[in-house]
């Protein structure tokens, strides 16, 4: 079994007392043990956090095989955030994919494959935009990539935030990419705001993969460490 995790980190700035403390986030990830991590929001060399280099500081909590991080927004002084990937395993490829709309906030997601026990594993991990239309554009430019349709034959997981809070993806341009919905039906994956969950923007899209469980973290400690609760997912390589 192979457990991915998908978390909004939120800069490791609690939700509700907005405190930054980044010890709270990883002990929320070391508690679930996953073999591959998946996280939006991590700040670099950025004012608000102490101008800490988070993907170093997450890298050395869990010595990754695999590591790549996305930097997505520049801040004006210094520094910026973007997406972390970290996986057990090593990285046979990886790629960052721009998914800015025009002049909107930079987006951006990731592409990975990854040399799991039993086979290859292909990810795409990212975080949307607040506005349905982008969203609708990010995942079509997403599954039209030549980076992605190059390794679409492989088992494929896409992950992340998707500030999807009308649940519009799923049954649209996902399903017409054949991919079927882990995170669902949504009343059961509201994951934000993380100390009273309304709305289920953390998703989890799967092709070719026996998916065995799919959970958010709903530890006292996930309540306050970031805005967002963790997504785990559990699954297999189909044989």
């Amino acid at each position: 079994m192979i457990r991915l995790l998908s978390y909004n980190i939120h800069k490791g700035i609690g939700g509700r007392d907005r405190r930054y403390d980044l010890s709270r986030v990883l002990d929320v990830i070391d508690s679930e043990q996953p073999d591959i991590i998946c996280l939006q929001e991590v700040t670099w060399r950025a004012r608000r956090t102490l101008y800490h280099d988070q993907p170093e500081l997450i890298a050395r909590r869990f010595d990754p095989r695999g590591f790549h991080f996305q930097l997505n927004v520049r801040y004006r002084n210094r520094g910026g955030y973007g997406n972390l990937l970290l996986s057990r395993w090593s990285f046979v490829e990886s790629h960052p994919i721009c998914l800015r709309l025009g002049q909107r906030k930079p987006r951006g997601a990731q592409l990975a494959v990854v040399a799991v026990p039993g086979g290859r594993l292909h990810i795409a991990h990212g975080h949307l935009g607040l506005r349905e239309r982008e969203r609708h554009w990010q995942v079509d430019r997403l599954l039209r990539h030549e980076r992605f349709l190059a390794a679409a034959g492989l088992p494929t997981l896409v992950v992340g935030d998707f500030n999807d809070w009308r649940d519009t993806l799923a049954d649209g341009i996902f399903a017409r990419h054949t991919f079927q919905h882990a995170t669902g039906p949504s009343r059961r994956f509201r994951s934000f705001p993380a100390f009273m969950p309304l709305l289920s923007l953390d998703k989890a899209f799967h092709r070719g993969l026996d998916v065995h469980h799919v959970r958010l973290v709903r530890t006292p400690l996930a309540r306050q460490a970031s805005d967002h609760l963790p997504l785990i997912v559990d699954f297999r390589l189909p044989k």
